[in-house]
């Protein structure tokens, strides 16, 4: 039950975020000295990430991934808390996007503090819902057998798997040690 709690919860912060990065991105292209709202000081604001070739890797804008990708986790979530059970092959291919999404966001983190040198509100809203997601699918498909049938892999996982909020709340400090050791954001705002 809190899997699936936790999944929609995500979902719906992550593409909140994604909506509002596709709004700025629209106003970024009416008018490109646009003042957001996400502009709160020289580190903190969206414009940078959405005007970069970072922030259209593929050749669209990246907020259009999430707008399409947010929904997987509120309809998956959604279908568990209706009882649903997902075959196999399914629950490998929703971990494959997961996956693809934490790589994606850890990509986005590095440049975001060591390339463009700021930090977006609705882009970190956005890592800030991924990376629970990516603990939660990972360690459940190796925990349930979806990957591995390895009893040892199983068992530590099952164990780390209650250590979830632990591993988050390491992954947020992380990121908020290395943003405050590159962009001194506690002195910008």
């Amino acid at each position: 039950m809190i899997y699936g709690i936790v999944l929609i919860v995500a979902g719906v912060a992550g593409w909140f975020a994604a909506f509002q990065l596709t709004l700025d991105k629209f106003a970024v292209l009416l008018n490109p000295d646009a003042n957001l709202t996400c502009n709160i000081s020289v580190v903190v604001e969206c414009a940078t990430n959405l005007r970069s070739s970072q922030g259209s890797l593929f050749g669209f804008p990246n907020p259009l991934l999430g707008l399409a990708g947010w929904v997987a986790p509120i309809v998956v979530g959604a279908a568990l808390l209706a009882g649903a059970r997902f075959d196999r092959w399914f629950r490998i291919a929703f971990l494959v996007g997961i996956v693809a999404a934490m790589t994606f966001v850890v990509f986005l983190i590095t440049t975001s503090i060591f390339v463009l040198g700021t930090l977006c509100i609705w882009c970190m809203l956005t890592w800030a819902a991924t990376i629970p997601v990516f603990w939660m699918v990972t360690l459940g498909s190796l925990r349930d057998g979806t990957i591995t049938a390895n009893t040892r892999v199983r068992s530590v996982a099952n164990s780390a798997y209650s250590w979830i909020p632990a591993i988050t709340l390491v992954c947020y400090l992380l990121i908020a040690v290395l943003a405050q050791l590159r962009l001194d954001v506690l002195s910008t705002l």
